[in-house]
């Protein structure tokens, strides 16, 4: 017996990309830093990143093959300070979520340590399509 992935399914032409966005990531899925998802309206979303200690300039959010990644690194600008205990976390973190095809982002804003990325699906033009059969 073999085993029908999505990408090879007959009925679901075209997905073959979908299965390795999915295992992409799965990989890369790590919990830090934290984060929500929420709806806010019937065509919009928002992430919320908990970063707290990183500045504005420390974080970038890029959009690379339909992927959201937001990454961030605080610069070590005080290497002659001694901790005692350091329990504030300080590291480095990419954290990527798969954009269906239509959604964009909208903007982004920081406060009181969080980071909001908010997306917006755009309205399909065309709901239903007729094709025309030419004679052949």
């Amino acid at each position: 017996m073999t085993k029908l992935t999505l990408g090879s399914h007959p009925f679901l032409l075209g997905f073959d990309q979908l299965e390795r966005l999915v295992e992409r990531t799965a990989k890369s899925e790590n919990g830090y830093p934290p984060f929500n998802i929420e709806q806010s309206a019937d065509n919009a979303y928002r992430i919320t990143l908990a970063v707290a200690g990183f500045g504005e300039d420390d974080l970038s959010i890029t959009v690379e093959d339909r992927q959201l990644i937001v990454r961030g690194r605080q610069s070590e600008a005080d290497d002659d300070r001694i901790f005692l205990h350091r329990g504030i976390a300080a590291r480095q973190f990419q954290k990527a979520f798969v954009l269906a095809d239509g959604v964009e982002v909208a903007g982004a804003t920081t406060e009181n340590g969080l980071l909001h990325v908010d997306l917006k699906r755009a309205k399909p033009d065309t709901i239903v399509q007729t094709i025309k059969i030419n004679k052949g």
